[in-house]
């Protein structure tokens, strides 16, 4: 499993309904599941971003088709970010010439 940090921040509709995001949150976990994915954490932040949420899934595709379905909603704009555990990064680091 990839992990993924997603950086966001509420669009016009989001913001109007704000008063939903843990609702919201909580379906998106859910859908998250369709793609083969999960969210199993989320955080509403003070700066740049609104939200922050990590995501595991099995690959760049599901987790592009996961962070595309969200945008879609309306609620949320963002970029998703590829994050890589220390074994990972010593795996790409062992490919090294």
């Amino acid at each position: 499993m990839g992990t993924y940090i997603a950086l966001m921040n509420f669009t016009d509709q989001g913001i109007r309904n704000v008063k939903d995001s843990t609702k919201r949150a909580d379906a998106v976990k859910e859908a998250a599941k369709k793609f083969g994915a999960s969210m199993p954490h989320i955080y509403w932040t003070l700066g740049q971003y609104d939200l922050v949420a990590f995501i595991e899934a099995p690959n760049d595709e599901s987790a592009t088709a996961f962070s595309l379905a969200i945008g879609a909603a309306g609620n949320v704009r963002g970029q998703t970010l590829r994050a890589f555990s220390r074994d990972e990064m010593n795996g790409i680091l062992g490919k090294m010439a």
